[in-house]
């Protein structure tokens, strides 16, 4: 399965040691730029000819920052999956972490 990371400069690099490739990202325009290449909107894709990702990672800041577009695409049901992951300074208080979700989605205490 092929993954991607858009993020921190530590938490991509990180990521590249054990072989994801990514994209270091801090501003709005930045994250929504490597954003749209993954996806293969707008332009020149950066990841090899034709090798969407299955699942592209995002850390909570990149994530928070494109919101609107994030829920767009995950509406649309293709490829990749978004997968939010904490940043270098932890979980971003106030944001629902996956474990919450499954709470709401299944009504049970996991």
């Amino acid at each position: 399965m092929k993954y991607y990371i858009i993020g921190e400069r530590e938490l991509v690099l990180a990521f590249k040691m054990i072989g994801v490739s990514g994209t270091f990202a801090e501003t709005r325009q930045e994250v929504l730029d490597a954003f749209n290449r993954v996806i293969g909107k707008g332009g020149i894709s950066n990841v090899p000819t034709g090798e969407i990702p299955r699942v592209l990672i995002l850390t909570e800041h990149a994530a928070s920052q494109i919101e609107d577009e994030q829920i767009a695409w995950q509406k649309t049901g293709n490829f990749p999956l978004i997968v939010e992951i904490p940043g270098l300074n932890g979980h971003i208080e106030g944001k629902r972490s996956l474990l919450d979700a499954i709470r709401e989605a299944i009504g049970v205490q996991v």
